[in-house]
């Protein structure tokens, strides 16, 4: 990504070339450092929140969302970016990004010669390292990011072999994890599998989503779009529905007074518990569990 300003210099274009090919966006100098680590924020605002197609030449590059939204573009295929997730770019692959305002996160990148040195060979790592790739940050990977973002930033006199120590750990873990990684539909509905378990549990504690998300290792924003994408609704929703659907079966199978079902599920004023049943069931817990008797 690039220096301040928005003037975009192209001396670095293989002649008769259209796409921009730069070592850092926008930058055609020498590279600044054995890698370099910088915040998504401080580029990308630069430009509006976009950054046009271009590529680089002898370069690779692991981005990783913390936190906001990026439509990414790869050698014309559109992906999207959310919370979490993370995009490894390998030379040559024309990319381009459009951030959501005010995302957060880290860029960092690899001459090829710090990537190449990645070993001992390995058929499957090649392979890994020489496509792009895109999925949800690990919690090991996500640690080894940090740690080169923060040693990136200090001095040492053997800053630069840390750097490239930390580097390959990454990318060998982003390859590991990728080669394990189920397939989307498998994964999404093994995490809400862990989810359900997870309300089961805690339904009665008034767990927020920011708790189970915090329990599943992921961040709200990530677990709300597995659940939306799963169910149709947000985490908020699909919560407060399981809720109420134990506070439905609470009413009609069992003697229960109507504040002690609240208090069962989490909710110290009665008030607010049959306010909130009432938004949602369209009647009081009371006329619920009357209308309900008269049923069964």
């Amino acid at each position: 990504m690039d220096a301040p300003g928005n003037e975009w210099y192209f001396s670095g274009m293989r002649v008769g070339s259209p796409i921009p090919a730069f070592n850092l966006f926008g930058e055609t100098s020498a590279f600044p450092d054995v890698i370099h680590c910088e915040r998504v924020f401080d580029r990308a605002r630069l430009h509006d929140w976009k950054i046009s197609p271009h590529r680089h030449h002898q370069m690779a590059q692991v981005f990783h969302i913390e936190q906001g939204a990026a439509r990414v573009t790869l050698d014309g295929r559109e992906i999207r970016l959310g919370d979490g997730d993370f995009l490894y770019v390998p030379p040559q692959i024309v990319h381009g990004f459009t951030f959501g305002k005010g995302t957060e996160g880290i860029v960092l990148s690899l001459p090829s010669p710090v990537v190449r040195r990645l070993g001992p060979d390995s058929p499957a790592l090649g392979t890994w390292l020489s496509a792009p790739h895109c999925g949800s940050l690990s919690e090991t990977a996500a640690g080894l990011l940090a740690q080169i973002a923060q040693i990136h930033d200090k001095s040492g006199t053997f800053r630069a072999q840390r750097l490239v120590a930390l580097s390959h750990a990454l990318l060998a873990t982003l390859a590991e994890d990728g080669t394990q990684m189920p397939p989307p539909e498998q994964d999404r509905a093994h995490q809400m599998q862990r989810l359900d378990a997870l309300i089961a549990v805690h339904l009665a504690e008034g767990w927020s989503a920011a708790d189970y998300a915090r329990a599943l290792h992921m961040t709200p924003g990530h677990l709300n779009r597995i659940v939306r994408r799963d169910t149709g609704a947000t985490l908020t929703q699909y919560l407060e529905t399981s809720v109420m659907t134990e506070a439905c079966r609470l009413l009609a199978f069992t003697r229960l007074p109507v504040a002690e079902v609240g208090y069962r599920l989490g909710f110290a004023d009665p008030p607010y518990f049959t306010r909130r049943f009432r938004a949602r069931m369209g009647e009081t817990p009371t006329a619920y569990r009357a209308r309900v008797a008269g049923e069964i």
